[in-house]
């Protein structure tokens, strides 16, 4: 019986250092803040794997707007220099072309691998991160799970950290994701299900 005690004390210890080490770098809500004001290179270096995430998920946020001035105000802050222009072009770019459909939500953004190391006055940034989400059409939606590569430089900007290079290694979209059909959509007549 004691040992039982001990251990629950113990873990429960255990579980609030993990709470006080942790509390700088999370939001009220848990989330990772986006905030990187104030921070050294050593710490940006340091705390790069729980702030990329939420960095990564501001531009897929900023990417899922329809107006350029949102895009752009979203992207920019995250992004700076060539690294914002070209994340714009990108998106805007795609818009005109009819990709990227903006009836799209994305629910997750996982890290699935990265290093970071000084340079200079930059942060350098390999990263691989996977995104789910749910991308919709007409009369269906497909959920999908791709996964990215990207070597990215941070660079301070306004005195927080940013992305001011980019540069996309290896998009793998093997894990697309099923097609489903939106509980909105019209009925499929017989003829185009024996199709």
């Amino acid at each position: 019986m004691q040992r039982a005690v001990w251990n629950t004390i113990i873990g429960v210890l255990c579980l609030a250092g993990i709470g006080i080490l942790a509390w700088p770098y999370l939001a009220p809500n848990g989330a990772v803040p986006m905030a990187t004001e104030g921070m050294s290179r050593q710490e940006f270096t340091q705390q790069s794997p729980m702030l990329l995430p939420a960095i990564l998920t501001k531009v897929y946020t900023a990417f899922g707007e329809t107006e350029e001035a949102a895009i752009y105000d979203k992207l920019a802050e995250v992004a700076t220099g060539d690294a914002l222009e070209q994340l714009y072009l990108e998106r805007v770019g795609a818009m005109a072309g009819g990709g990227l459909n903006p009836d799209q939500a994305i629910h997750e953004v996982s890290l699935l691998g990265m290093s970071a190391r000084a340079a200079g006055e930059t942060v350098n940034v390999s990263a691989r991160w996977r995104v789910l989400g749910v991308v919709g059409h007409d009369e269906h939606m497909h959920m999908r799970g791709n996964a990215y590569a990207a070597d990215l430089v941070f660079a301070r900007a306004d005195g927080e950290w940013r992305i001011s290079g980019f540069d996309l290694t290896d998009v793998d979209r093997t894990d697309a994701g099923t097609l489903e059909r939106n509980a909105d959509a019209p009925p499929v007549d017989k003829a185009e299900q024996e199709s």
